[in-house]
């Protein structure tokens, strides 16, 4: 198939877009390159994926709706998944025109052109920032996410809008997938694994909020992109929700469009997370110890049931497992090998 890829530089596009060409598929990255963390990072990876004669890369943002529809036009994909997007949730407090930019107004752009070049599947990526203030867990697809605590997750939940009315208007099946702390190889600088590695191994102090008492549903980046291509073929049709009793299906009644939870499950502590780090890294973390930071929640809890059900697959891979790979990729990395 034909696979257009929306951030393909970033962490999760890079991961998904090698899968796909060694899945035999061709791929067209496009990503903006924006320098919110290490240009040379988004680089490394692009360098990877060109290395295969069936991906194509296009420099551009989002916002540039000329380039967007000519290269869509050009393109003609089969199967468009949406990833680029500005992350962080601190950052968000910070610099909220960025959000509002990339993630509301490049989204609006990109679903406006596939109402002319119409794909047989759009997958947009969210975010369990959604749920917010929620407390009742595990988060379920079909709870209210009325309540976000971050501007970040705003935005993602205007995008989960904005693609519902874009699936509904013009029929083309759409499925939004919420990610729960993605971590792996060649992740970001500034999440937590990246950081905290990056910080022991220099001998230096890491920062450790909510005196390491919250809680993740992290997910291992490899059972992500698993998890993606399976709902390929997990094509939202209106009026027919999941047939599996017990299963809550988030299915449009007014849209081909369904929201589905990527997670395993199974949330960790901080303090359990930072633990593997140290265990893998072989050497002690200096700890200092802070409150919650504005626009974090305590704990993410994801219902998988859903994903299950439609893919007969739940992300499993170990934080010990995911965090040996990460600092193996971390030591090469850094010695340019």
């Amino acid at each position: 198939m034909r696979v257009l890829v929306t951030g393909s530089a970033g962490f999760i596009g890079y991961h998904l877009s090698r899968r796909l060409l060694a899945d035999g598929h061709e791929v067209l990255g496009y990503d903006g390159m924006t320098p919110y963390y290490d240009v040379s990072l988004k680089r490394y990876r692009n360098a990877i994926l060109a290395q295969n004669p069936r991906y194509r890369f296009v420099e551009a943002m989002l916002e540039d709706r000329e380039t967007l529809d000519r290269t869509v036009s050009q393109f003609q994909p089969r199967i468009v998944v949406h990833l680029a997007a500005q992350a962080g949730v601190r950052y968000s407090i910070e610099a909220p025109q960025t959000y509002i930019s990339s993630n509301v107004v490049g989204t609006a752009n990109l679903i406006d052109i596939l109402k002319v070049h119409r794909p047989d599947h759009f997958l947009f990526a969210s975010t369990s920032s959604v749920y917010g203030g929620n407390e009742k867990m595990p988060f379920e697809e079909a709870e209210r996410t009325d309540f976000p605590v971050s501007l970040y997750a705003a935005t993602k939940k205007a995008g989960e809008a904005l693609t519902h009315s874009f699936a509904h208007l013009n029929d083309i099946p759409t499925t939004c997938f919420r990610f729960f702390t993605v971590y792996g190889t060649a992740g970001r600088p500034d999440m937590a694994l990246y950081k905290f590695v990056d910080l022991i191994e220099r001998g230096e102090p890491i920062e450790v909020y909510g005196n390491g008492e919250m809680e993740r549903d992290a997910t291992s980046v490899d059972d992500l992109v698993e998890a993606i291509v399976k709902l390929f073929d997990a094509v939202p049709v209106r009026g027919r929700p999941v047939p599996v009793e017990g299963v809550a299906d988030s299915l449009s009644p007014v849209a081909p469009w369904r929201v589905v939870n990527i997670a395993g499950g199974q949330p960790v502590r901080l303090m359990t997370f930072i633990q593997a780090i140290e265990a893998a890294l072989g050497r002690s973390a200096e700890k200092i110890m802070l409150p919650m930071q504005q626009g974090d929640v305590v704990a993410t809890f994801a219902d998988p049931s859903l994903l299950k059900a439609l893919t007969g697959f739940v992300p499993e891979k170990g934080i010990e497992e995911t965090v040996g790979a990460f600092v193996k990729w971390y030591r090469a990395y850094k010695s340019g090998e």
